[in-house]
């Protein structure tokens, strides 16, 4: 009952910052929105499970590119393009992971980082299904049950994947499968040895968090009602996991700060001192890799730690004064 009231009134919350944003305001914050979204379906692979994976940035646009194709040129409904698309999500998915994940480590991540570059190829040589170079524009949100979802309507619904998406990600890391998937990770020799079916593990966390990732897609392609192969750029799958190592791998806190430093700190940097905020940019992360290899949030760990300390040590006065 206490999740339940937090996640409404997170909703409440969240949603309520729409109504009072101007345009490029509401547009910096639907995108933050979308890059948490994308950061805690990336942490539940690379920090809960341990699995290195480049291509998660791709299915964000499977799901962007396919939604629009099904809607616009094959003219589906809106329900049955998104069930479309979240069923080619799980296939594709599928299709890499099953004969991926029999690699580990440095060749896992080649695997699926070459999946993530055969798909900006199909899109730049994808003619008029995919719109080439210069990508689909033109379109816009069918209306849902006779109602256009526009304006701060639109951003609560990208806040209410992004509940969902948490929510759902939550359960599973305390569920029986999050605890295969840590000790998958930690030892997988072990993880066998007790019974884990180590390979059936890493699909299914990638079939879902690939899945995530496309719903995710699906939300972005109706933010700016236009959707081409430099969106989905290489630069994007890296900076998706810096986000997730300077926030603290395998904590969703973790990935929800990083997402929002590494996304807005551009944003703050550049106005102030032009194109040298990127230089400034990876000096931040290199220095946080370095002095806090915990990521942000082991700051806050710290912090709460020492407070701790010091009330045990203000009740030890006390006891025994």
């Amino acid at each position: 009952m206490k999740s339940l009231v937090r996640y409404i009134v997170a909703a409440l919350v969240l949603s309520g910052v729409a109504f009072v944003l101007g345009s490029y305001q509401t547009d910096v914050y639907r995108k933050l929105l979308l890059w948490i979204t994308l950061a805690l379906s990336y942490n539940f692979l690379f920090g809960i499970c341990g699995q290195v994976a480049f291509s998660h940035f791709a299915f964000y646009g499977i799901g962007a590119y396919s939604v629009v194709i099904f809607i616009t040129q094959l003219a589906l409904p809106l329900p049955l393009a998104v069930l479309a698309t979240v069923a080619l999500c799980v296939a594709l998915a599928l299709v890499v992971a099953i004969p991926a994940t029999r690699l580990a480590g440095f060749y896992l991540a080649l695997a699926t980082l070459a999946f993530a570059q055969l798909f900006i190829v199909v899109l730049n040589e994808g003619g008029t299904v995919t719109g080439g170079t210069g990508g689909l524009t033109n379109y816009r949100l069918p209306d849902i049950f006779g109602v256009a979802v526009t304006g701060p309507w639109y951003t609560v619904a990208i806040v209410l994947l992004l509940l969902g998406t948490f929510a759902m990600l939550w359960r599973l890391e305390r569920s029986w499968f999050g605890r295969a998937c840590r000790a998958v990770r930690d030892n997988p020799d072990a993880a066998v040895a007790m019974g884990v079916d180590a390979r059936l593990t890493k699909v299914l966390a990638y079939t879902i968090t690939s899945a995530l990732a496309g719903l995710a897609g699906m939300v972005y392609a109706f933010v700016d009602n236009t959707v081409n192969p430099a969106i989905f750029s290489q630069e994007s799958v890296f900076q998706l996991l810096f986000m997730v190592i300077v926030g603290g791998a395998g904590r969703p806190a973790g990935a929800i700060i990083g997402a929002t430093v590494l996304y807005l700190l551009p944003l703050v940097l550049s106005p102030i001192i032009g194109h040298h905020h990127a230089l400034v940019f990876g000096l931040f992360m290199v220095l946080v890799v370095i002095f806090q290899p915990r990521g942000l949030i082991g700051l806050w760990d710290r912090f709460i730690s020492g407070r701790q300390h010091r009330q045990a040590q203000v009740q030890l006065r006390k006891a025994h004064p």
